[in-house]
């Protein structure tokens, strides 16, 4: 099957994956047969604030075209903030999706957690990832570092690029959730916070 990637948001979004399916099947010896086109970060991210999903969608629309005039088979975007479509795009796509939303929905059931710390964009966090896990409970960081910790993700998410000040800010949050909340696990509600945390030297369970 080839894959079909929207990519573009972010940088590091798209690299995670990227590597992660050439690593996946490299390690299952079967050819990865994958196209990527790209969307606009800061155009994603104007959207989403704005909560504008029919100007996401079109967007989404037009890619999907252009990846099934390519050969794909389904589709699949790197951005968890641009989900925030997902629903209204899935209706209309030309192409099978890969919804990012019920995947990780299926892990926590199967994990069993109960109370789930979330970090990610303003409206990733406050949406509780977008009302997708009813399974256990999600919790919030405080406001201040809500409004703290958007900032300096939708920064790291167009330049691709995590600074010293922007890590900082989602230790706190995560040591909130650790030490304040008692979760179970911190979920990274968006896939640029690779750039911050890889999962066997996470100093919290991450999902």
């Amino acid at each position: 099957m080839q894959i079909g990637q929207i990519g573009g948001i972010g940088p590091a979004a798209t690299d995670f994956y990227y590597r992660n399916l050439i690593r996946k099947f490299a390690s299952e010896d079967v050819t990865l047969d994958m196209t990527i086109v790209l969307a606009d970060a800061p155009i994603l991210i104007k959207n989403l604030m704005d909560d504008n999903k029919d100007a996401q969608v079109a967007i989404y629309e037009g890619l999907t075209q252009r990846l099934k005039n390519a050969g794909a088979e389904c589709v699949a975007t790197t951005s968890t903030a641009g989900h925030f479509c997902i629903k209204k795009f899935s209706e209309i796509s030309v192409l099978q999706m890969v919804n990012l939303l019920s995947c990780v929905r299926t892990e926590v059931e199967n994990r069993v957690y109960k109370k789930i710390g979330i970090l990610g964009t303003k409206q990733v966090m406050e949406s509780r990832f977008y009302s997708a896990v009813q399974s256990a409970e999600m919790v919030l960081p405080e406001r201040s570092l809500l409004e703290g910790a958007h900032k300096p993700y939708v920064k790291m998410a167009t330049s691709g690029h995590a600074s010293d000040g922007q890590k900082l800010v989602f230790e706190k949050a995560c040591n909130q959730y650790i030490i304040k909340n008692k979760v179970d696990a911190v979920m990274l509600g968006g896939n640029d916070l690779a750039l911050v945390y890889k999962a066997k030297k996470c100093q919290f369970y991450s999902c």
